[in-house]
């Protein structure tokens, strides 16, 4: 996961700039404007600047919502991201902020692509899948994850109980969720895999002699 950038958000002291991309402190500061020359200086309501430290250039935020530059707030995808699913993760960062609805809908359609093509876990529809992994022993954290952004995904192509039409929130945290689940699944198994293959031949079949004895038992 790319715990290394802190995307935009509102009165935060440090996030990584949409300009820059560094990681540096924002100065934050009332819009203000002069009605008439000479006339006392009104505050737009609802209107902040943000100033990076770094490359002193500013974001404009309207109802604690960035609208300039036209950069996502959203987390970048997991390192280890299929690049399948990296398609559809990023065409959701580009549009989240100004449709949380049809991101949430991307990113369903992400999860199914890596549930069903990359991990190849079939099923009748992605819920079905999801069954799948947990009879297969999937950690009870990991499914929460999974149906999460399955229900809101689901919530957003056919709204009900779940308003996402305005809600840039929840949208956003279900990229962290799916980059919490590429960890999981993807990134997890091929460490223990790379650590495990860098053993002495002879101490892993000493280990798979230990689990043949076992299984015999």
């Amino acid at each position: 996961m790319r715990e290394d950038y802190v995307a935009p958000r509102y009165n935060v002291d440090a996030f990584n700039c949409p300009w820059c991309n560094a990681y540096a402190q924002q100065d934050w500061y009332e819009l203000m404007f002069e009605p008439r020359e000479g006339a006392v200086l009104e505050v737009v309501e609802g209107t902040e600047i943000s100033i990076c430290k770094r490359c002193s250039r500013y974001a404009l935020w309207v109802e604690e919502r960035m609208v300039y530059p036209a950069a996502s707030t959203a987390p970048l995808p997991a390192e280890d991201m299929p690049q399948g699913v990296k398609v559809g993760f990023e065409d959701a960062r580009n549009i989240v902020n100004a449709s949380p609805r049809a991101a949430s809908a991307l990113l369903r359609l992400a999860l199914e692509k890596l549930i069903t093509v990359e991990l190849d876990v079939k099923g009748k529809d992605l819920n079905d899948a999801i069954r799948k992994l947990v009879q297969q022993g999937l950690p009870e954290q990991v499914q929460k994850a999974l149906d999460a952004v399955r229900v809101i995904g689901n919530e957003a192509i056919h709204p009900g109980q779940i308003d996402l039409s305005d809600d840039v929130e929840t949208a956003t945290a279900l990229f962290d969720l799916l980059n919490w689940i590429t960890d999981d699944l993807i990134t997890k198994p091929r460490k223990i895999d790379e650590i495990y293959e860098s053993l002495p031949q002879s101490k892993k079949e000493a280990i798979e002699k230990r689990d043949s004895v076992q299984n015999d038992d």
